[in-house]
């Protein structure tokens, strides 16, 4: 990819979609800026460990940028655009990675015809794994979604949606990692009641589902029948299965999904 990069807001998603980037080698250090609001400590963070530039003036990180990725939280964003609106031109690709906002309303607070692509990464960017969906606003064309998307490409895999749609994927994929992590949680609580060593247990469940990813990804078989391949009548894993059922767990799981859908939604009414 070529040009410069710069990140208004230095949160946990821009610090791995920075920490994915840099891996690649795509964009170097030098060509990519990041900003935030007040807090210098987080900005001399990413600037010592990730060798980009970082600064409070948002017009400086704004100035070489052909790609500007807006990463704040979605209470700070109408105070950040209001910074930085008079710093952005045109000819530069808008990228919001914030929860519930749409496009119409990000151009309206620009007060600009310009490109805007929304995406929702996750947090596996870092180490170029993200699941991440991509969105065009109405002045974006497409060679500003390529764009967007051959950048999140260098950072996992990229799929086009309705921005209908994006409030779906923030449950499913944008907070998804929390629940496999919460998941792997217990099931490391559970060995270690059970005396087995911390470090192992976490070697045996990481590579569980490292495992059962990559059967997802390959196999061209339903997750039920999956499922339904390793629960052997009167068995270990159907006496596991009972249990969760026995606590709703798949109504909770999908209660879960729905409830991040919700506050998307509700995020993007403080519009």
């Amino acid at each position: 990819m070529n040009g410069k990069m710069a990140f208004i807001g230095a949160g946990s998603m821009a610090e791995a979609i920075i920490a994915g980037v840099i891996k690649t080698g795509k964009i170097q250090g030098d060509n990519m800026y990041v900003t935030n609001k007040s807090n210098q400590a987080r900005l001399q963070h990413l600037k010592h460990t990730y060798s980009i530039q970082a600064t409070s003036d948002k017009a400086a990180a704004l100035r070489q940028a052909s790609i500007i990725v807006l990463s704040t939280k979605p209470y700070d964003m109408k105070e950040a655009i209001e910074d930085i609106k008079s710093h952005i031109r045109k000819d530069q690709l808008i990228i919001s990675v914030i929860a519930g906002m749409s496009t119409d309303y990000i151009t309206t607070l620009l007060g600009k015809d310009i490109p805007i692509v929304r995406a929702m990464p996750n947090t596996s960017a870092s180490v170029g794994c993200s699941a991440t969906a991509i969105t065009a606003g109405k002045h974006a064309k497409l060679i500003h979604l390529e764009t967007a998307q051959k950048l999140f490409n260098t950072i996992g895999s990229t799929v086009h949606v309705d921005e209908k749609d994006m409030h779906t994927v923030t449950g499913i994929s944008g907070s998804g990692p929390a629940y496999i992590y919460y998941l792997v949680e217990a099931m490391e609580n559970a060995a270690i009641e059970a005396g087995l060593d911390e470090d192992l247990a976490r070697k045996l469940i990481t590579q569980t589902v490292i495992g059962a990813g990559k059967m997802l990804e390959k196999s061209t078989d339903s997750t039920h029948v999956l499922r339904d391949r390793i629960t052997s009548k009167r068995g270990t894993t159907e006496a596991a299965i009972q249990t969760l059922n026995n606590y709703n767990f798949q109504q909770a799981v999908m209660e879960c999904v729905k409830n991040a859908r919700e506050r998307s939604i509700e995020l993007g009414k403080l519009e």
